[in-house]
């Protein structure tokens, strides 16, 4: 500690070129430095009026900062509500396409059923002109039969007797 003491002692007292020397003494420093900082300031900022200017200048600065942050803020509650506007149309959207979506698989549902009920019915008249086919093939396998096995003159007969028949039943309906 002591060596660092005496270093500064002997900065002090260090001669260049006869007199130039550091002054380690604080109180005779301090005017010499304010004073060399205030004539900088009265040279390069012409004195004290532009130093006034110098407020003026930042307030200026304050204000168009403050502008800037306003309007920052107009944009950013814009932009907000911009977002709540789009949410509110996406959940519309979105409502939208869910009733697409429940009223497309009603509408699947019901071509479906109407399909279905349109196949049996088209099954149902198969059935009975198959049934009818099969009838009227036994029928003529029995005519046929049973024309084999009737003599003419019987056969005339039942001819007759259908035309009699037939006739009768004529009378009824007229």
């Amino acid at each position: 500690m002591k060596n660092l003491t005496d270093s500064f002692v002997y900065l002090g007292h260090w001669p260049s070129a006869g007199s130039f020397g550091f002054n380690t003494d604080i109180l005779a420093t301090n005017p010499i430095n304010l004073s060399v900082v205030f004539g900088v300031l009265i040279f390069f900022g012409k004195g004290v009026y532009n130093l006034l200017s110098l407020n003026d200048l930042l307030d200026n600065r304050k204000q168009r900062i403050l502008n800037t942050i306003r309007n920052s803020e107009e944009l950013r509650e814009g932009a907000i509500q911009q977002l709540e506007n789009a949410r509110a149309r996406l959940r519309k959207v979105e409502m939208e396409a869910d009733q697409f979506r429940v009223n497309g698989y009603s509408e699947i549902e019901r071509e479906k059923l109407n399909l279905i009920n349109s196949i049996y019915k088209t099954l149902k008249q198969l059935e009975n002109y198959k049934n009818e086919t099969i009838l009227l093939s036994n029928k003529e396998q029995l005519i046929k039969s049973a024309n084999g096995c009737l003599s003419n003159e019987l056969h005339l007969r039942t001819i007759n007797a259908n035309i009699g028949m037939f006739g009768t039943m004529k009378e009824i309906t007229d």
